[in-house]
């Protein structure tokens, strides 16, 4: 066997290692969000200082993540992700331990830095596979992810219907994922930082690319963050549906988008990135102006349905932009993710004041505005466009014969 084929092959393995990371950090997440009302009921807190609380996942992430490229060039690329995720699973269960709103922010902050510094090292790796391979594969990366949550959510939800402590839910479920990461982190690539390789800065501003790309990110997340935690109040209270029919609305939002990531990476591959994004963003646009002109709630599920299928691949796109657009990827990744969680940080407060100063329906306005940027500004990811090499009519012809 060639070095070539075992060289690919070992490639392909750290391929399906890293989608499993994808996975477990996704399960975390959505095992975290199903016992939120659990943990505050622990704590003591209202809603106001629980809103409050919950900011500080994103602040920790935002301190720590520009920390993980200086982690990874210390430790190796295997090392530093076994150590970050198993730091990032470990953290599920600090926030149901805490009795109080001080010991609450605490934990959530550890939470969103181990999140966020994992998040940036599983990321770096994903887009220097997808390099090796010449193919995109961060869609369906981030489609693993999803299905993650999905499986970490409807663990937790069992969990609240059994009336189980959070505590040894969340103990139980940082065991079982701190296992499986361990085993998946064993297969990733090793890659390890030249000799004579200067060690990133422990905090710098990323480059001004990683910012536009950023930006991208940025809106592509907020209409994600508006819909996720929006439209079901918006089919409720704008619409008069039933609760049921509402939940089912920000259900098959998150089902569509992660069926879109798991089909993004052929579209990828076939239309490259700059053509799919603005593609997608006409598709979230069109479905921002079903939701807001519709006045149906079947109109406004399709509208949100859309937008879930227009904005799926965007984030992917964005981290594997980032990963290729300097001489510092962990650096450029670091800077697009920090951008993306404030995002999401931001958008449900920012759609939940505008409604009240306004109405939904005007809040959603401005989440078609942001999705039709995607349109306009796709050509910043024209750097999530892989150069393939082109091979002569010569070489075509010449057959490999190594074995």
């Amino acid at each position: 066997m060639s070095a070539v084929v075992y060289e690919r092959r070992e490639v392909r393995s750290a391929r399906y290692a890293v989608a499993a990371v994808f996975a477990v950090h996704g399960a975390v997440t959505g095992s975290f969000a199903t016992r939120v009302p659990w943990i505050q009921d622990h704590a003591g807190v209202s809603a106001g200082q629980l809103g409050l609380a919950l900011a500080f996942p994103a602040l920790g992430a935002s301190v720590a993540m520009p920390l993980a490229g200086r982690v990874s060039h210390r430790f190796g690329a295997r090392t530093a992700l076994r150590g970050l995720l198993a730091l990032w699973t470990l953290a599920l269960f600090l926030p149901s331990l805490a009795p109080s709103l001080l010991t609450l922010c605490l934990a959530l902050f550890v939470y969103g830095a181990t999140a966020g510094m994992s998040d940036v090292a599983m990321n770096a790796l994903g887009v220097e596979i997808e390099n090796r391979l010449d193919k995109s594969i961060m869609s369906g990366l981030h489609g693993m992810w999803s299905a993650g949550a999905l499986i970490g959510s409807a663990a937790g939800t069992l969990a609240a219907h059994l009336e189980a402590d959070a505590r040894l839910h969340h103990a139980l479920a940082a065991a079982v994922l701190t296992l499986v990461g361990l085993v998946a982190c064993a297969r990733v690539l090793d890659l390890q930082p030249a000799e004579d390789e200067d060690p990133p800065p422990r905090f710098a501003l990323p480059p001004r690319s990683a910012l536009l790309i950023g930006a991208v990110g940025f809106c592509a997340v907020f209409a994600e963050g508006a819909s996720l935690d929006w439209s079901a109040v918006y089919l409720r209270d704008q619409l008069e549906a039933s609760p049921g029919l509402a939940a089912a609305c920000t259900t098959g939002f998150t089902l569509t988008m992660a069926l879109a990531r798991f089909a993004g990476d052929r579209v990828v591959d076939r239309f490259g990135a700059v053509r799919t994004v603005r593609v997608s963003g006409v598709l979230a646009t069109l479905g921002g102006l079903l939701v807001v002109a519709g006045g149906h709630p079947a109109v406004a599920m399709t509208g949100f349905a859309l937008m879930g299928l227009g904005i799926a691949v965007v984030i992917p796109l964005c981290f594997a932009a980032a990963g290729r657009a300097g001489s510092n990827p962990s650096l450029a990744i670091a800077g697009v993710a920090t951008i993306t969680y404030t995002s999401g940080l931001v958008a449900p407060s920012a759609i939940g004041g505008l409604a009240q100063a306004t109405s939904l329906v005007v809040s959603f306005g401005l989440v078609t505005a942001l999705a039709f940027c995607l349109v306009v500004f796709a050509k910043v990811l024209r750097a999530g466009d892989r150069e393939r090499p082109k091979i002569s009519p010569s070489d075509a012809a010449v057959p490999d014969r190594r074995s």
